[in-house]
């Protein structure tokens, strides 16, 4: 059965719902229109007869994620794209070609990846990068083009404070100091809306937020930030790094970002064999936002950007500076992502269960400890997925007053992060959770407390599961000093102590002294990233085996 979708020409403006495959862009909506005054253009190469894409009846996530792309070759009929090593392509009549001239500006390997990539994040286009910060910086430097007087007046970013450490690097160390930007760093969780209203100024182009966040893990509503955004006069652009949650877990475009940002080094290609980036783009219409939040999915709505024209302007002016810029990655590393791309689904059901099973390990440790004696056992566990401890625990019922306040304070801040989490929740991580994670906790507390649950309250689907869900392969726990945490780090021992994260590998690292360490001390503070906290990348091996490393390192963290 061949899966066969024409493509657009590049003057259209494709759209695309939830259950449609996005339409394939062209060399030609690389080009600015030269009509731009303050856009510089770039020749126009003929549209491409190369057919990646697949019919409008593909609507799985997996399927999608198997075959948008990855058409048999239609020369040999390899069932897996070839490799087009090919840096130049002959051309019939001097600019004549078949859709590729050179692989800066297209290659056949990138441009399947990026039709990949639109269709799994619910978008219609994606531009491919050479690593992350590659993408943040061309997202960044194509802001110049929207500035009303002109490309050399400073423009203004607002963003979480709790960002990766390389984001960090580039807006202040670059971005601020070397071209003149003005960056505001705000917690949007805990802030109010008035505090993030007034953070956007008159020459924000730009909010950008992480959620979850490196490293802390904190939970964001999108919804929320593009009310904000889109009915500020501003009208700065949103943009989303879904890194953590990937595209199977959460969909920001559908929720209201204006843009998506990836590291694809991370779970996307998720072997730790590649080091890319991309940014993906909606449609301008706004036909794309998610309808089903309005079915018991949180009292936000997704509102979308006032003005379509200024989109489209920007998202030429990105796919521009793509290839003005150049980086951008390789055949053979684009042949790898969309390899790794394939399994995304099947991946992160086994990160997220194998994370969600340590997180309640560790919890159940802790607690172990506590009906011990060991009231110096103190480990906080970052996971939106897990359930909020309740107060009234009788493990903890020796606490002093303050330690009880504090204690309080923390369970409100996990409620809030599981149910945000849960509202934000993508449609086919949902019908997973439903289908499969819930019926198995069900029947699991109904066997083991039948006098706490009923199949009523176990069944419904406008709460999260009682034990959780799983929500992504990250997660963190926090010691009580650097010295319990180096002692925790250094006897794992199926968590390599490493940097990055995503692969099918587990890893841990130590934030405030590897990813993070570049971010001056009382800022990292402030942002939540503490001494004693550990970041694991919980991987795909078994999960058994990883709880059980975690709670024998946490018992050597502990040791007297």
């Amino acid at each position: 059965m061949t899966l066969g979708l024409s493509i657009p020409s590049s003057t259209s403006s494709p759209s695309t719902s939830a259950n449609q495959t996005p339409a394939l862009s062209t060399p030609a909506d690389r080009s600015l229109d030269s009509t731009a005054p303050t856009t510089p253009a770039i020749s126009s190469p003929a549209e491409p007869n190369t057919d990646y894409a697949a019919a409008e009846t593909v609507k799985g996530f997996g399927t999608r994620a198997i075959h948008v792309g990855s058409e048999p070759d239609k020369t040999t009929g390899a069932v897996i794209p070839p490799i087009s090593l090919s840096t130049t392509f002959a051309q019939s009549a001097p600019g004549v070609h078949s859709g590729f001239e050179y692989s800066r500006s297209d290659n056949p390997n990138r441009r399947a990846l990026e039709h990949a990539l639109a269709s799994i994040e619910e978008g219609v286009e994606a531009l491919a990068f050479s690593s992350g910060s590659a993408a943040l910086a061309t997202v960044v430097q194509s802001l110049q083009f929207l500035k009303k007087d002109g490309p050399h007046q400073p423009i203004h970013i607002l963003s979480i404070n709790d960002v990766y450490g390389g984001t960090y690097r580039y807006l202040k160390r670059v971005g601020n100091e070397v071209q003149g930007l003005e960056v505001t760093f705000v917690d949007m969780e805990t802030a109010d809306e008035e505090t993030i209203v007034k953070g956007i100024r008159d020459d924000t182009k730009l909010v950008l937020v992480e959620t979850p966040t490196n490293p802390t893990l904190k939970v964001v509503s999108i919804p929320l930030l593009s009310r904000i955004a889109h009915t500020h006069p501003a009208a700065p652009l949103l943009m989303v790094d879904n890194t953590f949650a990937s595209p199977f877990y959460q969909n920001p475009l559908k929720l209201g970002a204006d843009l998506v940002l990836h590291s694809l080094t991370k779970y996307v290609n998720g072997h730790s064999d590649v080091v890319m980036g991309a940014v993906i783009l909606p449609p301008t219409t706004g036909e794309h936002l998610d309808g089903e939040l309005e079915e018991g999915r949180g009292t936000e709505r997704p509102v979308k950007h006032p003005n379509p024209e200024h989109l489209e302007h920007y998202y030429k002016t990105l796919r521009f500076m793509q290839n003005a810029l150049g980086a951008v990655p390789s055949a053979y590393d684009s042949w790898l992502a969309q390899r790794g791309l394939k399994t995304l689904h099947l991946r992160m059901k086994a990160h997220g269960s194998n994370a969600l099973a340590v997180a309640l390990g560790v919890r159940e440790w802790v607690k172990e400890q506590r009906r011990a004696g060991r009231a110096d056992v103190k480990v906080g566990i970052g996971y939106a997925g897990l359930p909020a401890e309740k107060e009234d625990d009788p493990e903890f019922e020796e606490d002093r007053v303050e330690v009880k306040e504090a204690r309080k304070r923390e369970i409100a801040v996990q409620t809030r992060r599981h149910n945000l989490a849960w509202e934000m929740l993508s449609t086919p991580a949902r019908k997973w959770v439903e289908k499969e994670v819930r019926p198995i906790q069900t029947l699991h507390l109904i066997r083991t407390a039948p006098s706490l649950y009923s199949i009523t309250s176990l069944s419904s689907k406008t709460t999260p599961p009682p034990l959780g869900f799983p929500y992504t392969g990250m997660l963190t726990v926090t010691l009580p000093t650097y010295e319990h945490a180096l002692r925790f780090l250094q006897s794992l021992e199926l968590f390599t102590l490493a940097e990055s994260l995503g692969g099918v590998e587990s890893l841990a690292e130590h934030p405030a002294s590897m990813t993070h360490a570049g971010i001056p001390v009382e800022e990292r503070r402030r942002s939540g990233v503490e001494d004693g906290l550990v970041r694991l990348s919980v991987g795909v091996e078994e999960g058994e085996d990883l709880v059980g490393d975690v709670r024998r390192a946490l018992g050597k963290a502990f040791e007297v």
